[in-house]
C-alpha cells in the first residue's frame, strides 16, 4: 500500500509538470505565425502532453482510491484535486471539437492553480467519518466536481473573450473589472505560495480559545464540548480568536480578532488563511506589474488577436449547457437523496446547500438570458466569469470560513 501511495503522489506531481510544459507549447502554437504547419505541430504536442498529464492524474486518482478504500473526494485536498482533473478532462473533450489552442493556454494554468491550491491541505488518507460512509459519496461529489469542471471551461472561454474584446487602451469599468478577475486568480497563487512557504519552514503556533467563540453542531453531545480548545496555526496569526491566548513562544500575536458574526471553531484560522491569500496575491501582482509595466489584461490581449471570438462565445454557451444539467443532477438531486438518508431531511439551510442553490439559480438565469433575451458575446462572457466566481466562493470561502455540516476539511 505504501508503494501505491508513493505512486499516487508521484503521478500528481508528474501531471502538474506535464501541464506546465503543455502550456508552453500552447503558447508557442498561438505565437508562431509563420506557417500553419508549425502552429499545428506545437498544438499537437501540447494536446498530446495534456492527455499524458491527464493519464498521470487519473493514475493518482485510481491508486489513491485503492489505498484509501473509498473514492478520493472526501476532503478538501481530494475534492479540489479532482476538480482540477475535471477541468482538464472537459478541456480535452472540447478541444477536439473546436481545436482552439488558446483555450489550453488558459485552462491548464487555471487547473494548475487549482491543484496548487489543493496541495496546501492535509493530504493524508483518513478513515471516513460515519456520515460519509456511503456509496453516495462518490456519486454526489464526483458528479458535482465534473459539472464544475465543465462550467470552469465556460469561465475560461468567457475570460478569453473579454481579454480579446475589452478595450485596454482606456481605464473603464470593464477593463478594471477584467483586471480584478485576473488579480483574483493571482490570489489563489498567493494562497498556494504562502501556504507552501510556511510549510517548508515548518511554521507552527498554538492558540488557546474558549467555547463561547464557536458553535458545535447541534447533534454533538454536550459532554464532548470542552471549555477550552487549542487551534494550530500553520501561518502567522494576522486574525485570531477573540480573547485567544498564544501558547507558542516567540510567535506573532494576532493583529485583529475574528468578527463576532463569524461562527465555527475553525473560523479564525480559516479567515487568517484567506487574509494571507490576499496579502500574498497582492505582492505577486505587484511584482508582475513591475516586470510587464502594464495591466495584466493589456499584456495578454495581443496574444489573442487571431482567436475567433464567435467560436469562444459558442464554447462559453455549450459548456454551461452541458455543465448545468450535470450540476442539477449531482448538486441538487443526488445531494437531496443523500441528505435524506444521512440526516433524515432532504434540505436544510447549511451554508454549502444554500450556496449550491444560489449556483443553480445563477446558471439557470444564464441560460434563460442567453436563449430568451439574446445575451451573447460580452454579456454572456461576463455571466460565465461571475458564475465561476460563485463556484470558487463556495469552494474557498464557504469551506474555509463558514462552519457547517459539510466542513470536513
Amino acid at each position: 500500500m505504501d508503494n501505491l501511495l508513493s505512486i499516487s503522489s508521484t503521478a500528481l506531481y508528474i501531471a502538474f509538470i506535464v501541464y506546465l510544459i503543455a502550456t508552453v507549447f500552447f503558447g508557442a502554437s498561438i505565437r508562431d505565425k509563420r506557417t500553419s504547419t508549425k502552429k499545428g505541430i506545437s498544438g499537437s504536442i501540447a494536446i498530446g502532453l495534456t492527455i499524458i498529464g491527464f493519464i498521470a492524474q487519473l493514475t493518482y486518482f485510481i491508486t489513491r482510491w485503492i489505498v484509501g478504500g473509498h473514492a478520493p473526494v472526501s476532503n478538501m485536498f481530494e475534492f479540489v484535486t479532482f476538480l482540477g482533473m475535471s477541468l482538464v478532462l472537459a478541456f480535452i473533450i472540447i478541444y477536439f471539437i473546436y481545436r482552439l489552442t488558446a483555450l489550453g493556454l488558459f485552462a491548464l494554468p487555471i487547473s494548475m492553480i487549482i491543484i496548487a491550491y489543493a496541495s496546501v491541505f492535509p493530504s493524508d488518507i483518513s478513515p471516513l467519518v460515519p456520515s460519509l460512509q456511503s456509496h453516495w459519496l462518490f456519486i454526489h461529489v464526483i458528479t458535482v466536481s465534473l459539472s464544475q469542471g465543465v462550467l470552469a471551461v465556460s469561465f475560461v472561454a468567457g475570460l478569453i473573450y473579454l481579454i480579446k474584446t475589452v478595450d485596454q487602451s482606456v481605464i473603464s469599468l470593464k477593463s478594471v473589472g477584467l483586471e480584478l478577475i485576473l488579480i483574483a486568480l493571482i490570489f489563489l497563487v498567493g494562497f498556494a505560495a504562502s501556504s507552501i512557504g510556511f510549510q517548508l519552514n515548518d511554521y507552527h503556533a498554538e492558540i488557546q480559545y474558549h467555547e463561547p467563540n464557536y458553535e458545535k453542531f447541534k447533534d454533538e453531545p454536550k459532554a464532548n464540548i470542552k471549555p477550552e480548545e487549542i487551534e494550530v496555526y500553520k501561518m502567522p496569526a494576522i486574525v485570531g480568536p477573540k480573547d485567544g491566548v498564544m501558547l507558542t513562544e516567540n510567535k506573532m500575536e494576532p493583529l485583529i480578532s475574528i468578527p463576532g458574526w463569524m461562527k465555527g471553531k475553525d473560523a479564525p484560522r480559516k479567515l487568517n488563511t484567506v487574509v494571507w491569500s490576499v496579502f500574498s496575491g497582492l505582492i505577486i501582482y505587484g511584482v508582475i506589474l513591475l516586470l510587464i509595466r502594464k495591466r495584466l489584461g493589456a499584456w495578454i490581449q495581443p496574444f489573442l488577436k487571431n482567436v475567433n471570438k464567435n467560436v469562444v462565445d459558442e464554447i462559453t454557451y455549450r459548456s454551461v449547457a452541458i455543465g448545468f444539467p450535470l450540476f442539477t443532477l449531482g448538486g441538487l438531486i443526488f445531494a437531496a437523496i443523500w441528505a435524506q438518508i444521512a440526516w433524515d431531511r432532504f434540505w436544510g439551510w447549511d451554508p454549502k446547500e444554500v450556496w449550491a442553490l444560489i449556483t443553480w439559480f445563477f446558471y439557470a438565469a444564464f441560460l434563460h438570458l442567453r436563449l430568451s433575451r439574446g445575451w451573447h458575446g460580452e454579456k454572456s462572457s461576463w455571466l460565465a466569469v461571475v458564475g465561476f466566481a460563485i463556484i470558487m466562493f463556495n469552494i474557498i470561502v464557504v469551506n474555509l470560513v463558514l462552519a457547517g455540516l459539510h466542513s470536513y476539511a
